[in-house]
């Protein structure tokens, strides 16, 4: 515990109003700490290594782009995640953030070779567009399994959600220019600054085509509806999964929608969908869904290994960003498996580090926060064993059979980050999450209340009723997903505060993380 009561010092120390990253770096044992910073300086030549050829283009982009600032914060973002952790729960993390921003670098990098903004008439940029599908970022890049020669970037998710969880005041600035259009300020800040991004012409152009899909709300639709006008001489496909996802009579529908946004991306880019290369994908695909799977099994027992955000957005990126097709994603998958199991021997074998308390994440959480539930454990002792946001599609794809192979893909893109629980009825959303709870023997949820947000809001009731009668802890905790000036970090910590204090009974295990000011850090 980095708590020392003799001295109050404690980790809350770190924080300071006045400054935008930690005071200092925490002592964590010569071993950890030189560990840690032995990552931290590894990440920073990492990116020294990637991006330094484009310099010229990287200050430019900077002066272009207010989103690509936050990047050079990135191990701020890593710092956040690991406080207070020791041991192999410092490794989990660590591995598992750095592949996140391993392929986030790769993709800043492909960025700054083809963008048209940023390289004139360079013809060699061109040629890279030429090749280049983009794609939205609630737009899983999945059927580009089939395209080996092609390249494709998620714009907005360089351009918006990673930002968004690097830095909490990213959004901020695109916000308000949408919202100086006329955009009402109840709206749902992720379109919100999708639209802002557009409004501002601060998407980097950077393809022939674009692809998106009918996200499962109206703001995220009307966000495509700008793109579309947003993009102009690009043309677009939007991949519209079912709304039922369950019923098996929608899936030939599915199907069929698949087929033609693989014609669309074979008309416009004069390549040929590769069945070949589509298997050996998938089959990496399903490699990385196999150590997804193992690490639940491992969580739901008495000695979770790789829990928090180390797991949730590792997972969200990989399938989202990446389509589970980066090869260094797939290797960091697998030394972590293998260390966790390695660790989980280790602590069922002594009984040591059994969480104090256990809980899931459920609902849309606040990418201003996605260091919450590492708050909660180290304050608190509640520990998140598992993540909405880390159930996206799981089931392998079929390797041989090519219709049933695109219905498995179907399916991907109907499990998809929010789709798959605020789609198909509140059987997805209401039943799935007691479901989660005897399986992860979980009798606490935090529940993410996204205050701009229609699907789960109209739910509130039946949550409260079913968790009564089950008897499980439902703890509220409101946000604005990507505007911290609405509900900020402090006042998400003190709903839970409250909580604890006032229901539990408990005291923290560290009280110096009770309150403390972080609206100015990163």
């Amino acid at each position: 515990m980095a708590y020392d009561p003799k001295t109050g010092k404690g980790l809350g120390r770190f924080y300071d109003a006045d400054h935008r990253a930690f005071k200092f770096r925490e002592w964590k044992g010569l071993k950890d700490t030189l560990y840690d910073y032995g990552r931290w300086m590894y990440l920073y030549c990492f990116m020294a290594a990637k991006l330094g050829p484009y310099a010229p283009q990287m200050v430019k982009g900077m002066l272009r782009y207010r989103w690509l600032v936050p990047y050079l914060t990135a191990a701020n973002m890593v710092d956040r995640h690991t406080i207070g952790q020791r041991g192999k729960e410092l490794q989990y993390s660590h591995k598992q953030f750095f592949s996140v921003l391993h392929h986030s670098v790769i993709k800043v990098k492909e960025i700054m070779q083809r963008d048209a903004n940023l390289n004139g008439n360079s013809k060699k940029a061109e040629a890279l567009r030429n090749n280049t599908v983009m794609f939205d970022e609630m737009t899983p890049s999945l059927i580009m399994m089939g395209f080996p020669t092609l390249d494709w970037i998620d714009i907005a998710m360089m351009s918006v959600g990673m930002p968004s969880e690097v830095d909490q005041n990213s959004c901020v600035y695109y916000i308000d220019a949408i919202e100086h259009f006329g955009l009402a300020p109840d709206v749902c800040p992720e379109p919100a600054t999708e639209c802002g991004v557009a409004v501002t012409d601060d998407y980097p152009r950077v393809g022939k085509c674009y692809v998106t899909s009918s996200m499962p709300c109206d703001g995220a639709v009307q966000q495509t509806a700008l793109m579309t006008r947003y993009l102009k001489g690009v043309d677009i496909f939007q991949i519209t999964p079912p709304q039922r996802i369950n019923e098996p009579e929608v899936q030939e529908y599915a199907v069929k929608n698949l087929k033609k946004a693989i014609k669309f991306i074979e008309d416009e880019m004069g390549v040929k969908w590769d069945w070949d290369a589509f298997w050996k994908n998938a089959e990496m695909y399903n490699q990385m869904a196999e150590c997804m799977i193992e690490k639940w099994d491992v969580n739901a027992t008495d000695y979770p290994q790789v829990c928090g955000a180390a797991l949730a957005l590792q997972r969200e990126f990989e399938f989202m960003g990446a389509a589970c097709m980066d090869k260094y994603m797939l290797k960091t998958d697998l030394e972590v498996t293998k260390m966790m199991h390695k660790g989980y021997e280790h602590d069922s074998k002594l009984g040591v580090n059994k969480p104090k308390y256990r809980c899931i994440v459920w609902a849309c959480p606040a990418h201003y926060y996605t260091n919450f539930a590492n708050w909660a454990d180290l304050c608190w002792g509640v520990r998140c064993v598992n993540d909405m946001e880390a159930m996206l599609s799981y089931l392998p794809i079929t390797i041989g059979d090519k219709e049933q192979a695109l219905k498995d893909l179907a399916r991907c893109y109907e499990r998809m980050m929010m789709r798959s629980h605020t789609n198909g009825g509140y059987v997805n959303l209401l039943d799935e999450l007691w479901k989660m709870c005897d399986r992860f023997n979980v009798n606490i949820v935090i529940m993410y209340d996204h205050v701009s947000c229609r699907n789960v809001g109209g739910l509130h009731g039946l949550f409260e009723d079913e968790a009564r009668k089950r008897g499980i802890h439902l703890i509220w905790v409101p946000h604005d997903v990507m505007d911290p000036r609405t509900v900020s970090r402090r006042e998400m910590r003190d709903a839970f505060n409250k909580y604890m204090i006032n229901v539990f009974r408990e005291e923290p295990l560290d009280p110096t993380l009770l309150d403390y000011e972080d609206n100015l850090s990163w």
